[in-house]
């Protein structure tokens, strides 16, 4: 007899109703060495601080492009402790624009905010987000921290909007100096490099109805509607597996969608480390951090690796290494 008895959820109904927001995470950590050495405790804190400083109801999807073992093993665990509702594990890695062309068609929630898995999610960031999406008309992309240099593309619309009459515009180098540095300590430049990104670059600062905004947006975190994002995404697949965001942030914004940033930052960008002054901040909102004491020698050994004889004398033992290794 092919079949014994009955599935017991035949005729059965799921209480399950998809909430309005999808919280989704792409991760990638192919092994725990070199760039990747500290990342595991990164997508960890990334993931905890959504978890903590989130209101519910929410679904949090997480992607995994092919990642090592430690990492699978951690999410696992996650998913297993119910703060990962929906876990994806590829075998291999299928690139950004393809994560997100597998997070968007398969998110069940309205609107979706994507991060990737080195953002750290402060209380209150998700109103944030979706007062400024609720109030303004035709927003794309919401980001939670500003970074000037992507005001260098894909803000048509947004400054288009910023013409209008019952809009109040701010103009110039507004934003403080900490959060220039912030952008410059965890994105692994140097002012003489972020001094060239930004030349020629303003802020500008919005007010509609009350609500602030800064024009731009960026594609390491953003909160946005569901099928904008599926309209922009490309419909084959590409097959790359990095770049083309930039085109997909200037797609938003040639379908007419404004790209905008909270005027306070609500996010904060952790780096490919967990520095002290980071745990620190994740203590005091509750959120256990397993940063090691090594990371206090985490900024003398920034400024030795800066030194150009240093990196001159890395990318040589890099080099040796590499052909060694792929010969």
């Amino acid at each position: 007899m092919p079949r014994v008895g009955m599935n017991p959820g035949r005729g059965k109904k799921s209480e399950y109703k998809p909430a309005r927001v999808t919280l989704a995470v792409l991760t990638y950590l192919p092994e725990q060495a070199g760039y990747f050495e500290h990342r595991l405790e990164t997508t960890r804190l990334c993931i905890e601080s959504l978890v903590a400083n989130t209101p519910r109801p929410y679904d949090l999807m997480v992607f995994d492009n092919g990642s090592c073992k430690e990492l699978i093993d951690l999410l696992c665990a996650m998913r297993d402790a119910g703060k990962i509702h929906y876990l994806f594990l590829s075998n291999r890695n299928i690139g950004k624009i393809g994560a997100l062309q597998f997070i968007f068609n398969s998110a069940p929630g309205e609107i979706v905010a994507y991060t990737d898995d080195d953002v750290f999610f402060l209380p209150g960031w998700l109103d944030a987000h979706l007062k400024i999406i609720e109030t303004y008309p035709s927003v794309g992309q919401v980001t939670g921290f500003y970074i000037r240099p992507h005001m260098s593309y894909g803000n048509t619309s947004a400054l288009a909007f910023a013409e209008k009459p019952d809009v109040k515009v701010e103009r110039g180098l507004i934003i403080p100096k900490e959060w220039e540095q912030h952008y410059i300590d965890n994105m692994g430049r140097t002012w003489e490099k972020y001094n060239e990104e930004i030349k020629g670059l303003e802020d500008v600062a919005l007010t509609y109805k009350g609500v602030e905004a800064l024009v731009s947006a960026g594609h390491h975190q953003f909160v946005v509607k569901r099928d904008i994002m599926l309209e922009a995404l490309p419909k084959e697949w590409t097959g790359v597996l990095m770049g083309k965001m930039r085109d997909l942030d200037s797609e938003v914004d040639r379908m007419g969608y404004s790209r905008l940033t909270t005027r306070q930052p609500v996010t904060r960008l952790i780096g490919n480390i967990v520095s002290p002054e980071m745990a620190a901040e994740a203590r005091s909102y509750g959120i256990d951090t397993s940063a090691k004491k090594q990371r206090e020698t985490a900024g003398f050994m920034k400024r030795i690796y800066r030194l150009s004889v240093v990196q001159a004398l890395a990318r040589r033992v890099y080099n040796f290494m590499f052909r060694i290794i792929n010969s």
